[in-house]
């Protein structure tokens, strides 16, 4: 459907931000004259702590102007990239975020030059907290304050790449219908990924695959220059702040150590792999396949036996599923599904994949597309994660303190998931109903743990390497591109999983890509969300109140630090070992009700 055509009940309500364009007009020019005042009464006159902390006061509101005005410009544009209007507002936006950011450059470095008795007593202040750490943590990292200035002022400019990847892919690859047995389908990028790889007619789910990555082959020489220019700016900036390599200076950004980093990959590709591969032929045993190729991994183990769900069908198992995070958090999930939150319409020139956004002081907004299939569901559950979670931390936090790092914000999403799973998982045992349990069970190892485990780990795989071509000074092409990511397939899937042609071009569907070291954070977030919603199952309303305190503590603490908090120990390779075992099993146990059902 075309944007204008779609049900306004499926698409999200963004008056909760500002009622109507005026209202974003007045606050835009409010956040224009807030850093003009704030340049004027603090550039070279922050000498005490007076000063300074009546600064991070006015530094604070200039943010949360900013907060609501980014998401306000940016989520129209991912609703519909056809929305001229939309696009010209957001890039309007982004040239006035980059010169007014670049008159903000001056604070840092300013308030850098301040001893460190006047910064600790700051930071002593749990509103600036975070901040203060922060800076003190990259003093020797920070440039000239006219070279800081001219980054800030060139942010749009260096932000392009990922802008010219979202245009190629939402705006320029037109996909053809493609034919089965004398009828015609019709493609696009949403169809391809909400259905046609989770369609059971064999004959339909290959021709797509092969249409699909064909049309988008036409465009990997494009991509490759875009993605190149991302990760060769981002070496510049590494080299510039004294990094040796783009992954510390990327890592640096998330607290975590390059240990952590590794181990989520090394493991998972030596330990998951042979889960992964037992579970593909399961797959080709049940579904009676020639072989089994990368285009059929995502078909559904009993694809009858729940063809098609309602959005309100979807709700209602999440909101059952969530009942024992308390009254508090479902009030959160109840508002989000009463005032539109969340936009699930199937139109034109939507985003592919699913977000959550959480401007400060306002409602968080879901984007997704609602195919009526039961990993919905699972997408769901786990983007209200995200929302809970900010909810929560907004709520308890000053906007200085409020981002966790990358590596655990994949962690309330997915415990999220694995509780409404779960909670699936007792009817099918309450009523003695194999066929529902092994239907479950698929989900979590199709949805969840596939999604997190395995399609973002390969990303994640392929993404270091990348990176460590960079470090040597290679400059990337398709070619290049093409043969990290199918030496990274072949690596995991072995010669259990037979490689269409167009398999290696996956590298160009992901937009993670264009955000640092996130991939990997998948299934670091996973593992202490498997570890905590299997204490909230054991121990139920007591661990998740412990859980939604942890929620509350935002950035002020490392993701070690958190996990910790929440019983998770991630200084050890114990908990992703044991989450990998815990894969295993829900595998074992699929193979074991499908020879029940006589079905292998």
């Amino acid at each position: 459907m075309k944007r204008e055509d779609v049900n306004i009940k499926e698409t999200w309500d963004l008056s909760l931000i500002y009622k109507n364009e005026e209202y974003y007009k007045k606050d835009l020019e409010a956040y224009k004259e807030s850093i003009d005042n704030f340049v004027e009464s603090y550039k070279g006159k922050i000498k005490d702590f007076e000063v300074l902390d009546k600064s991070l006061k006015d530094f604070i509101k200039v943010n949360e102007y900013g907060s609501k005005l980014g998401a306000y410009a940016s989520l129209p544009v991912q609703a519909n990239a056809f929305d001229e209007k939309a696009v010209e507002r957001y890039y309007d936006l982004v040239a006035i975020g980059s010169q007014y950011g670049a008159k903000l450059a001056f604070y840092e470095n300013e308030l850098l030059d301040l001893d460190n008795e006047t910064l600790e007593k700051a930071k002593e202040i749990k509103d600036y907290k975070v901040y203060i750490e922060e800076l003190l943590d990259k003093k020797d990292r920070l440039l000239s304050k006219d070279v800081e200035e001219a980054l800030t002022s060139l942010s749009s400019t260096l932000s392009f790449p990922y802008r010219l990847y979202n245009d190629t892919k939402s705006l320029d690859i037109q996909f053809p219908d493609f034919n089965v047995d004398g009828k015609d389908y019709k493609l696009s990028y949403n169809s391809f990924e909400g259905a046609y790889e989770y369609d059971q007619d064999t004959k339909v789910r290959r021709k797509a695959f092969e249409t699909f990555s064909k049309t988008i082959g036409k465009y990997q020489h494009t991509t490759a220059s875009t993605y190149n220019a991302q990760v060769q700016k981002e070496k510049t900036l590494s080299k510039m702040r004294g990094y040796e390599s783009v992954i510390d200076y990327l890592l640096d950004r998330q607290k975590v150590s390059r240990d952590l980093y590794n181990r989520q990959m090394d493991v998972i590709m030596e330990d998951l792999a042979p889960h992964m591969r037992k579970y593909a032929g399961i797959l080709k045993r049940i579904h009676n396949l020639d072989e089994i190729r990368y285009s059929d991994l995502k078909i559904e183990v009993d694809p009858n036996y729940s063809a098609e769900i309602s959005f309100d069908q979807a709700k209602n198992y999440v909101l059952e599923g969530l009942q024992v995070m308390g009254e508090d958090y479902i009030a959160i999930m109840e508002e989000a599904f009463e005032n539109r939150w969340i936009d699930y319409a199937n139109n034109d020139g939507k985003s592919t994949g699913a977000f959550a956004s959480s401007p400060y002081g306002t409602p968080s907004f879901i984007l997704m597309t609602f195919n009526g299939i039961m990993s919905d569901v699972m997408t769901l559950a786990h983007e209200l994660g995200h929302a809970g979670h900010f909810q929560l931390t907004h709520e308890n936090q000053s906007i200085l303190n409020s981002d966790p790092s990358m590596y655990f914000v994949e962690a309330p999403s997915t415990t999220n998931e694995l509780i409404v799973e779960n909670h699936l998982l007792n009817i099918a045992d309450k009523n003695n109903d194999l066929r529902m349990k092994r239907w479950v069970l698929s989900q979590m190892v199709a949805k969840t743990y596939y999604h997190n485990f395995v399609t973002h780990l390969l990303e994640a795989y392929y993404q270091r390497e990348v990176y460590k071509l960079v470090d040597q000074g290679t400059d990337l092409n398709a070619k290049i591109l093409n043969k990290i990511f199918k030496e990274s397939l072949e690596k995991f899937w072995g010669d259990a999983v037979v490689l269409d042609e167009g398999a290696e071009l996956t590298w160009m569907r992901q937009p993670h890509y264009y955000m640092g070291l996130y991939p990997y954070t998948y299934s670091a977030g996973l593992t202490i969300g498997t570890q905590v919603s299997k204490k909230i199952r054991s121990e139920g309303r007591a661990a998740a109140d412990q859980w939604k305190e942890v929620l509350k503590m935002g950035g002020t603490q490392s993701p070690e630090q958190l996990a910790k908090a929440a019983r998770v120990d991630v200084s050890t390779d114990q908990p992703l070992k044991d989450t990998v075992t815990y894969i295993g099993s829900l595998i074992n146990q699929i193979e074991e009700i499908s020879k029940e059902l006589g079905e292998i």
